[in-house]
This record gives C-alpha cells, structure tokens and sequence, in this order.
C-alpha cells in the first residue's frame, strides 16, 4: 500500500493521520491501538519511528543566540540510597541550554564537571550571548572562553531571581519533562534519550500545531 508519509507501509494515508493527530495529543500506545485499532506491535514502531525523527530534528538545531540559561538536571529514580543533588548515584545526568523566549536543547552528559558542560557550550551557544547560570563552579572560565556576559544567581544561597538574572526558564522545562515522564512509569535506559528528545521537541512547538509541523516534515522526507 502506498502512503506518502512512511516508506513500505501497509497502512493508508488516512490511518496514518489519525494516528499522528493522537500522538500528538500525547496519549499512550495503549490508547492509540485501542482507537486506531492498530496492532500494538505497529503503534510501537510508529511511535519510535517519530521519536527517532524529533531527536534528529533536534539534534540539527542551529547553535544559539541571545540570552541563554544553563542548568543541569537528574533523572531516574526517586529514591536511591547514597549522594543526592550534583553528586547523585544511578541517576541520568542531563544538561539543558533554554533561549529565552525559544527553544530548548538537552544533553545526555556523563557528569557535571567543567569539561562536560563547557564542550556543549562551546558547540551550541554563539559568543555574543548573554549566558545565565546558578552558581556551579563548573560555570567558572566561561569568561575565558570568550562569554563576556555570564550572569548568576546562587541557589545555595537562596537566591533565585535578581531582576533579569535568573534561570526559571530552563527549571520551567525540567518541571515539564519529569511531570510528562512520571505517565511511563519509567523506561529502559536506552530508551530514555528518545524520551527526552521527544519532551524537547514538544516544549519547542507548545505554540505551533505539531501536527501540522510533523505532517509536513513526513511529506518532505518520509519516514523509514
């Protein structure tokens, strides 16, 4: 069956579509099959085809521009014996740079050192901006690096907000993420990237119709 959207597909068009429009609403895989009537196996197989597709969207994104907030998160389990915070133990470390006012951009990063967040901040953010952070030492150098606008505010010291400089914008993203992850009752490791990337892509189009966006993007360039 020819279908303009994904390549050597046996479902029409049509089905196709009404299946996007639901994943779009964010239900389950469950719900999708039940409606669809799908089998679970090609819901499953749809719905990481699309994932896959918005990580690589994600992933394209041009480096940014302008005033940029940095923050670190961890993900996983809510009770785990030994560290918390920073230090953490069986926990997913993820680095997010949020474009106030646009987009969001996440990485998976092995810890919080200097190193590791300054190589993602050296590939994705433009030398001119105007860089917000909490106060982190691993922050330190940016200066050095070239960041002639680096701007804190020190959560250790209950310190949130200092007129414009704060990083609520980044923190509003890991609210969303953790409170959109906690409906999959958790995930396998592997598959938590594409979760996230998927988090990302729908908290960068909250103001387009993503389905109208995706749909596009699969007539242009079909999925496999």
């Amino acid at each position: 069956m020819s279908n303009a959207y994904i390549k050597r597909s046996r479902i029409s068009d049509r089905c196709f579509r009404q299946f996007l429009k639901l994943f779009c609403l964010d239900l389950t895989a469950t719900q999708i099959a039940e409606i669809t009537r799908l089998n679970r196996n090609t819901v499953n197989r749809l719905v990481s085809l699309i994932r896959r597709r918005m990580a690589r969207l994600s992933e394209e994104q041009a480096r940014m521009a302008g005033i940029i907030e940095l923050d670190e998160s961890y993900f996983g389990p809510h009770r785990i014996r030994g560290k918390r915070g920073r230090g953490a133990s069986g926990k997913t470390i993820v680095f997010g740079l949020h474009k106030r006012g646009g987009c969001v951009f996440t990485q998976v990063v092995p810890n919080c050192s200097r190193a590791a967040l300054q190589r993602v901040i050296r590939g994705k953010v433009a030398l001119e901006s105007v860089i917000h952070t909490d106060g982190w030492p691993a922050y330190d150098g940016l200066v050095d690096l070239g960041y002639e606008k680096h701007y804190r505010v020190h959560h250790g010291a209950n310190e949130f907000a200092r007129g414009k400089n704060h990083i609520n914008g980044i923190e509003s993203f890991w609210s969303y993420a953790k409170h959109r992850l906690k409906k999959f009752h958790g995930w396998r490791k592997e598959a938590f990237y594409l979760h996230l990337k998927e988090c990302e892509f729908r908290f960068n189009h909250r103001k387009k119709d993503m389905y109208q966006v995706l749909l596009k993007e699969f007539r242009k360039s079909p999925l496999i």
